[in-house]
């Protein structure tokens, strides 16, 4: 039984919904939990062939006997969660903790019309900026002041450390990435947030020695929404070429791309203390292994790209994306 964190690799957009969504079936976990910044990061998942794009629900819930929880270091919006609830239909096993920051529309309204944070920094418009500083203000309402939030407030830490020390399964889904965390990325172009491994195990309220996993997801190439830099990035023809253009999942901005990068790759290991590695939209860079399931699949160019991974990074690919659905996952946690 383990406790494993998921978290991103650059600057977000690399998978974490569908990895997360995979394990949340293969592994059991009781919880699955939510951190992160808040409802300005969405995830997109495909399951049974329906496609979800969740902004505040854990992307486990398609395992239907979990519970998922959302930490204290999350910011909430009570309209987002409710109607994701209902989306889900996960009334009766979703839990947010009662400290966790409320974000009210006055938030919003300052995100979206404030040049710094709209024009400069642009940001996704969800309040998160404004409500986290708040936040820091100690003005902020928490969950325990929203009448619509009773029936599901809990100790997010009292109940994780307890299913822990039972010796059960939990998964911890980080939001954004390592390279837009507040204090670790491309500032000022980041997020209002810690959103590296220690971060998530601060919003839980778990402590690190807790951690048995650290499990970082990168896409097979990179992608950026918004400002601030992207080692080589390419044009929009050289996008177009190659099958890399994406739009963001809760601003539907197009993303900016560019080729994996390995020195980046080694940053987000040591930020995150990574113990596996995830590759996403490995079908995207190498077609032939779309949909593909077995380990046999992978050969030559592929082969070598991962062999390359491991030995820039000198830690072990766990799992290889191969598509949209969360079923097309190659799993090589075995010959780790």
């Amino acid at each position: 039984m383990t406790f494993t964190i998921i978290a991103g690799g650059f600057w977000g957009d690399e998978g974490k919904g569908k990895i997360c969504s995979y394990l949340a079936i293969k592994d059991y976990p009781s919880i699955i939990a939510r951190a992160g910044t808040g409802p300005n990061a969405g995830h997109t998942i495909q399951h049974n062939g329906i496609e979800y794009k969740l902004r505040m629900v854990p992307s486990g819930f398609v395992n239907t006997k979990a519970k998922l929880l959302i930490g204290a270091g999350v910011l909430v919006n009570p309209n987002v969660l409710l109607q994701e609830i209902k989306k889900t239909k996960t009334e009766d096993r979703l839990k947010v903790d009662f400290q966790s920051g409320i974000i009210e529309r006055k938030h919003i309204e300052m995100d979206t019309k404030d040049k710094h944070l709209s024009g400069k920094i642009g940001t996704t418009g969800s309040g998160c900026g404004p409500a986290n500083m708040d936040r820091a203000m100690r003005i902020l309402k928490l969950a325990r002041d929203i009448p619509e939030l009773k029936k599901y407030l809990t100790d997010v830490s009292l109940e994780m450390n307890e299913t822990l020390e039972s010796g059960e399964t939990i998964i911890a889904e980080g939001s954004q990435a390592a390279f837009l965390s507040l204090y670790h990325g491309s500032y000022p172009y980041v997020t209002s947030h810690d959103t590296c491994s220690a971060g998530i195990c601060s919003d839980l309220g778990v402590g690190p020695t807790k951690v048995d996993e650290v499990l970082v997801v990168m896409k097979a190439f990179i992608t950026r929404v918004g400002e601030g830099e992207l080692p080589g990035e390419l044009s929009l023809e050289e996008m177009e070429k190659r099958g890399w253009v994406e739009y963001g999942a809760v601003t539907g901005r197009p993303r900016r791309a560019a080729p994996f990068n390995f020195d980046l790759a080694k940053k987000s290991v040591r930020l995150n203390g990574a113990t596996q590695i995830a590759l996403t939209k490995f079908d995207i860079v190498f077609p032939e292994l779309k949909g593909a399931t077995s380990i046999d699949q992978i050969k030559g160019k592929a082969q070598e790209f991962i062999d390359k991974v491991e030995k820039e990074t000198r830690v072990k690919v766990s799992l290889i994306g191969t598509g949209p659905s969360s079923e097309h996952i190659i799993d090589l946690r075995e010959n780790i």
